[in-house]
């Protein structure tokens, strides 16, 4: 019998870290993929979600290939575009983007995609993509002031963290909570099982641990 795949997170972000432990899920190495985020001419925002997950994982196969990790590894990457029609909101590094994205997205709804990929040992590529839509409140400038002055929009696509203070922005959503902080708990889930990683092992365990 073959013995489990390891799982590799091509991703440094403590967020999707947290989102996988949260199903009790220990990626056994984080490989974190830097890639050109930048949409090609005329790129729609739901192809660049997967495109970029797509970019990411073979990315990150590669540098753990090359650094000697388990050849019986599944890579796992994600991606999240903000989107208002067919406009790509950036991941806001300044406060001057920040404060651009929010008063985009003050009073109207948006689109949020998260492209997951999954790289199976034997080099196939399983992918979803979840779309999620959201609507904000409309701000006023003292809360657009405050909220820039938090500098949680740092980093963040769309200038903004729905896990975070934006989250009393939200009025609606309509979709995958998780994906929008950056994996869809449900897809990825799903994903591994069918892939034979263990994902409901550490439930077993902890229903043992706590005697619930």
């Amino acid at each position: 019998m073959a013995s489990r795949p390891d799982l590799i997170l091509a991703s440094a972000s403590p967020r999707r870290l947290a989102l996988l432990n949260q199903i009790g899920i220990e990626p056994e190495h984080l490989v974190p993929a830097h890639v050109d985020e930048a949409p090609e001419k005329g790129e729609l925002p739901r192809r660049l979600a997967q495109r970029l997950a797509d970019l990411k994982a073979l990315t990150a196969q590669h540098k753990a290939r090359q650094a000697g990790m388990s050849a019986n590894a599944l890579v796992l990457a994600a991606d999240t575009v903000v989107a208002v029609g067919r406009r790509v909101l950036p991941k806001a590094e300044t406060m001057e983007e920040a404060s651009d994205c929010l008063s985009l997205l003050s009073g109207r709804a948006h689109r949020v995609y998260t492209g997951i990929t999954l790289i199976t040992p034997s080099g196939q590529k399983r992918q979803r993509l979840v779309e999620t839509r959201i609507r904000f409140k409309r701000l006023s400038a003292k809360e657009m002031e405050a909220y820039l002055a938090s500098a949680e929009w740092r980093d963040k696509a769309g200038g903004y963290a729905i896990q975070g203070i934006a989250g009393a922005f939200v009025v609606k959503l309509v979709g995958s909570y998780s994906a929008v902080v950056g994996l869809p708990l449900h897809e990825t889930a799903a994903l591994l099982t069918g892939e034979g990683y263990p994902v409901y092992f550490n439930w077993l365990n902890q229903t043992a641990l706590t005697g619930v």
